[in-house]
């Protein structure tokens, strides 16, 4: 039997549900499970974590939207954490985990070795979670790190904090893709990312919508896009005091080192960088990350080819 997709979106969880939820993990017949926003008790929670724990098959975790709710929850995740062998993606937007939270957290996710996408959007974070954060995107030569990294609306991170994620993103030789929308950045922070940008042979994502950038700002990145050869593919600039021009040099030139990038490699590569980070990039709304969702919002059961791709390249 394929490994299959457990998604509940909004619900409050029965008995029954949580069991099968837990005999699906037990029997590694579940390879994604989203409790996007489901309501469950302190007793039910604890069993999913005690099944998740032991489950082999599961590579993709969402528990956005205050799934993970409290200091008891948060010890309850790191201790599964702390077990489990096969969860690549974690998704815990929107959850209030605060710095302390993430101090819980961290030393399963720093040990975890398939972590390399994790969804810390919205989680109420500050500095001292930021320094957490920069261990698990370790230097050139360091031990294997995130790749994907979500960092949305937590606009309690000063610019110290996220200078210092800036110099951990130029030298990590890891991450792909960094979230940073709805931070409220502004121009000198976000030149401190143009740096990391130039600096970083594996970033092929940045979004900063939303992050309170100028002209000032776009006119930095456009120089560093048309001077320094990255491996940046998409930098998200809406929602912003930019000006359409500038934005659409900055997207044509991107554009044009895709293109490049085709000819010399072949369109098939490039097919395939694209199917590689497809997994921790679920559907977006409203500013955040989201994982697929069935819209009865009911439990849905099906075999799943997400995370395929990722899966296959961290067993290369």
């Amino acid at each position: 039997m394929l490994p299959s997709s457990i998604q509940i979106s909004g619900e409050p969880l029965s008995g029954a549900e949580v069991r099968d939820i837990c005999r699906g993990l037990r029997d590694n017949a579940v390879r994604l499970l989203s409790l996007r926003g489901c309501r469950l008790c302190d007793r039910d929670f604890g069993r999913i974590c005690r099944a998740l724990a032991g489950a082999t098959s599961l590579a993709q975790l969402n528990l956005n939207l205050g799934v993970v709710s409290s200091p008891s929850r948060i010890k309850q995740l790191a201790e599964a954490l702390r077990t489990n062998r096969s969860i690549q993606s974690l998704f815990l937007h929107g959850s209030p985990l605060t710095d302390a939270g993430l101090a819980l957290l961290n030393p399963a996710l720093a040990l975890h070795p398939a972590l390399v996408a994790l969804d810390l959007g919205d989680c109420m974070l500050g500095d001292e979670a930021i320094n957490l954060i920069c261990g698990l995107l370790p230097p050139d030569g360091a031990k294997s790190g995130l790749k994907e990294l979500t960092l949305s609306a937590n606009p309690g991170i000063t610019p110290k904090g996220w200078s210092r994620l800036a110099i951990a993103v130029a030298h990590s030789s890891q991450v792909r893709v960094l979230n940073l929308d709805y931070n409220p950045l502004g121009d000198h922070v976000a030149g401190m990312l143009a740096v990391a940008v130039a600096s970083s042979r594996t970033l092929e994502v940045l979004d900063l919508e939303g992050t309170g950038l100028t002209n000032q700002s776009a006119q930095t990145l456009l120089d560093m896009v048309e001077n320094y050869p990255t491996a940046l593919r998409s930098l998200v600039l809406a929602e912003n005091s930019i000006s359409p021009e500038l934005q659409q040099q900055i997207c044509d030139l991107l554009s044009e080192g895709e293109e490049e990038e085709e000819v010399a490699g072949g369109a098939g590569d490039t097919q395939d960088r694209e199917r590689g980070r497809e997994p921790a990039a679920p559907p977006r709304s409203s500013g955040s990350w989201m994982c697929p969702s069935d819209p009865s919002s009911q439990m849905v059961l099906m075999t799943s080819g997400l995370g395929d791709s990722l899966l296959a390249e961290t067993e290369m």
